[in-house]
Formats: structure tokens, C-alpha cells, sequence
């Protein structure tokens, strides 16, 4: 199986070309549980399948499967990452592609180009906040959800939740708990029974009115360098809490993503980077 693998700001990917024969009976599943490995296969945070619908158009359909081997709906990194692939192997035509997407059509658009280092900016949609469409249910329907007390662990957690295609449930702090703390309480959350498909996790801590730091945890990963959906989710909670402008700057721990919240659709801009080409064996 060929693949390329990337990342952007560290969250890493391996991209794959599809046939709809890849697919049948889960392969695409136990592929990426292999090839995802760390320590037996490439390693990545999850993998990426691409089918060319039509390259003069620049429609391509994405799938995204987390290292343990369960299918997300969408994810920001992962969008711009297969972006870059598809720039830098010359698969689309033009400057802009739309990817088809469980969660959507989503449009990105390369800004640069500097050798393998792409920069794009990508429409990630419309947030969502009533509590089904997250989904949460904790037996009560909600408009929305800010600030809602959350006990984890005898500690009581305000979260704020949103579906940015995908489940996210955001805690501002000070400061970070520390780390070993910090992985408890997410991987609690993340399966917390009120999330029935499971969820995301942003910590977060407001610098000023146009930036703010994010640590990630993400569903089916765990701790992740950066998350390009968790970002945005990031960012548009601190706008719905007054705490920010509609423009924000998110800090990881390897650079920034800016978040763009202008009327009601989200975009994103942000780096993906080619690492190298690969095939690998027996998969």
C-alpha cells in the first residue's frame, strides 16, 4: 500500500488513495489500527482515505480513521494535510479543492507554497450547539450548552460543547492541570456517557482578546500536538463566552492556527508539511 505521510503543527497523517475495493469488509479499519502503530507500523495520529471524484474539478472524497481504528467525521489537520498531498503530487487541477466529507462538502484553498510546506485556509462549516446535534444527553435538551457543570472524578468541570462536524467539549483554565491529571480527566470525558459517540477535548487558556493556548485530546488518539477541528472549537467557544474577537489566533506547542468566525461559517488557516513517501508490506 502506498501512502505519504504529514502533519501540520504535529498531528500527524498517512495519506491514502482509494479504490471501493479498499474498503470492503473494514479494511480501511484494521488498516489503520496497523499502519497508525507507533511502535509495528509507520506511526501517525490517524489515516487518511482519498478518492479522486473528479480531478478537473477538484473533488475529492475524504474519510478519516483515528489510530485506534474508529472513523471520524472530519478533521481540520486532516483536511489541510490531504490538501498539500493532492498540491504536491499534482492530483487536482487549480487552487481550490472540495473535499466530500461525512460531514460535508468543505472547500480549501491553497494560499501558498514553500517547497513541501503548505499553507491553506479551510471552510470548516457551520458550529453547531443544541445538544443533539453534538450529540450530548444527559436526559435534557439544550440550546446550548456554556459553562455546563460536569463531574469528573469528584471535581466538578464548567464545559462548553460543540459539534464542529465532530464532538467537542471545551474547559477554560488558568492553567493546565498537570499532565498526568490532565490525561485522566480527558480520557474520562472523552467517554463520559453524557458523549454518545464519544468527544474531543480543548483546555483551554485565554492570552488576550485575539489569542488564546489550547492543549488537545483528541477521540480514538488521546493527546495530540495540535487539533485543526479542536481549534476551531476552541476559538469559537471563547468568541460565545465574549472572551475573544471573531478572529483568533490559536497557540500549540509547534505554532498557530487562525481561527475566522465572520458571520456563519468557520475558517481555518494553517500549515501542512510533506514528511515523505512510503509503501508499505503485508497490509
Amino acid at each position: 500500500m502506498n501512502f505519504t505521510k504529514l502533519h501540520s503543527l504535529g498531528n500527524d497523517f498517512l495519506v491514502v488513495e482509494i479504490g471501493d475495493e479498499f474498503e470492503e469488509h473494514g479494511t480501511g479499519k484494521s488498516a489503520a489500527r496497523r499502519i497508525c502503530d507507533r511502535h509495528t507500523g509507520v506511526g501517525a495520529d490517524g489515516m487518511l482515505l482519498l478518492r479522486i471524484e473528479d480531478k478537473a474539478a477538484s473533488r475529492v472524497s475524504f474519510r478519516i480513521f483515528n489510530a485506534d481504528g474508529t472513523e471520524a467525521e472530519i478533521s481540520g489537520n486532516g483536511l489541510r494535510c490531504a490538501a498539500a498531498y493532492l498540491f504536491w503530487h499534482k492530483k487536482v487541477d487549480g487552487r481550490r479543492i472540495l473535499f466530500l466529507t461525512p460531514a460535508g462538502e468543505r472547500s480549501c484553498e491553497l494560499v501558498q507554497q514553500m517547497d513541501t510546506l503548505f499553507e491553506t485556509r479551510i471552510d470548516l462549516g457551520i458550529p453547531r450547539f443544541v445538544s443533539p446535534d453534538i450529540p450530548f444527553d444527559d436526559g435534557r435538551h439544550h440550546e446550548k450548552l456554556v459553562d455546563y457543570p460536569l463531574c469528573i472524578g469528584g471535581k466538578v468541570y464548567d464545559i462548553t460543547c460543540i459539534s464542529i462536524g465532530n464532538p467537542h467539549c471545551d474547559i477554560f483554565v488558568d492553567n493546565l492541570p498537570a499532565r498526568l491529571e490532565w490525561k485522566q480527566v480527558c480520557a474520562e470525558i472523552e467517554s463520559h456517557p453524557f458523549f454518545p459517540n464519544r468527544t474531543n477535548v480543548e483546555f483551554i487558556r485565554v492570552l488576550n482578546r485575539g489569542e488564546i493556548k489550547a492543549a488537545f485530546w483528541e477521540r480514538g488518539v488521546g493527546e495530540t500536538l495540535s487539533s485543526g477541528t479542536g481549534s476551531c472549537a476552541a476559538a469559537v467557544a471563547s468568541m460565545i463566552k465574549g472572551l475573544t474577537d471573531r478572529k483568533v489566533k490559536v497557540r500549540t506547542d509547534l505554532g498557530e492556527l487562525t481561527v475566522e468566525w465572520p458571520d456563519e461559517r468557520i475558517f481555518q488557516s494553517g500549515p501542512a508539511e510533506i514528511i515523505f513517501d512510503g509503501r508499505t508490506c503485508g497490509m
